[in-house]
């Protein structure tokens, strides 16, 4: 069996609860869960340290775990990192942050105390009310040798599926993560302004929508996306989406990610009639 590290988390947010969870359930144990100082910050510590029997201190945080693991916002990581810098002896430690838009030199002020640093992002959404499991989740990886080796055994343990990107390309890496799940909800919720123009209310078309966007979804998985693709683009139907775009004019941003996706289809997708598709659908 392998080693597994006591790890303390470092913010109690929604990433840091899920990761504390599923790390307890995977058999490891979550040494103290680190907040700030604000009242809401340490109501949720000790809530996730009910849940994963663990302490969360109300100040003076003892990090003597082998992995720290900093769940806190992109911009607060490497200010977290200074401030923790101090307290520990942090030579043979490991610490992980979990920004997908940020390298592991976010942790640089621990790297020069002696730590092992890595950046170790799920490909996964969280939001409250909801704690996915990282049961197969992707999780990408960068950082240094050690922290990289040790994260891919987690994600073994975890049931997760580890896979190195390199520093330079994090940023459009997490661009390719919002396509998957934050900008598909900016997409439903614009289905749902036109659905309103159409004479339903928000969620009566959430319903009704749900049914096509797990078939789609589907197709997407066995299929692939030329085999997914369906409706009057695919089709060439150039005066069926002429009327579409006529309609969608009146709805404020809905004919212009209309139109940026329609355009993406005809760059992207095999289809019927594409140059007058162009034609109508140029900039």
């Amino acid at each position: 069996m392998a080693f597994k590290p006591r790890v303390a988390i470092v913010g109690p947010g929604r990433l840091g609860t899920a990761l504390a969870q599923e790390l307890r359930r995977a058999g490891y144990r979550i040494s103290e869960i680190v907040s700030r100082n604000s009242l809401a910050s340490r109501r949720k510590a000790r809530v996730l340290a009910n849940k994963v029997h663990t302490v969360a201190p109300m100040a003076n945080p003892r990090l003597d775990a082998a992995l720290v693991w900093f769940c806190v916002p992109d911009r607060e990581i490497a200010k977290a990192a200074r401030q923790l810098a101090p307290i520990t002896d942090w030579k043979g430690k490991i610490a992980f942050h979990s920004s997908g838009a940020l390298a592991s030199d976010e942790l640089q002020a621990l790297r020069r105390r002696g730590a092992a640093v890595a950046s170790v992002h799920p490909l996964m959404t969280f939001v409250h009310a909801s704690v996915p499991s990282l049961h197969g989740i992707p999780l990408a990886l960068e950082g240094d040798a050690k922290a990289t080796r040790m994260a891919r055994q987690i994600a073994l343990d975890l049931g997760a599926e580890a896979f190195s990107i390199s520093k330079s390309k994090k940023s459009v890496y997490h661009a390719w993560g919002g396509f998957t799940s934050p900008l598909l909800i900016a997409l439903l919720v614009t289905g749902e302004r036109v659905a309103h123009a159409a004479g339903l209310s928000p969620a009566d078309a959430r319903k009704k929508m749900l049914p096509i966007v797990r078939q789609t979804l589907a197709n997407y998985a066995k299929l692939g996306p030329a085999g997914a693709f369906s409706g009057p683009i695919v089709r060439g139907d150039a005066q069926v989406v002429r009327r579409h775009v006529k309609e969608l004019r009146k709805i404020p941003g809905a004919k212009d990610v209309y139109l940026a996706l329609a355009r993406a289809g005809i760059r992207y997708l095999p289809l019927r009639n594409r140059k007058e598709l162009e034609k109508l659908l140029k900039p």
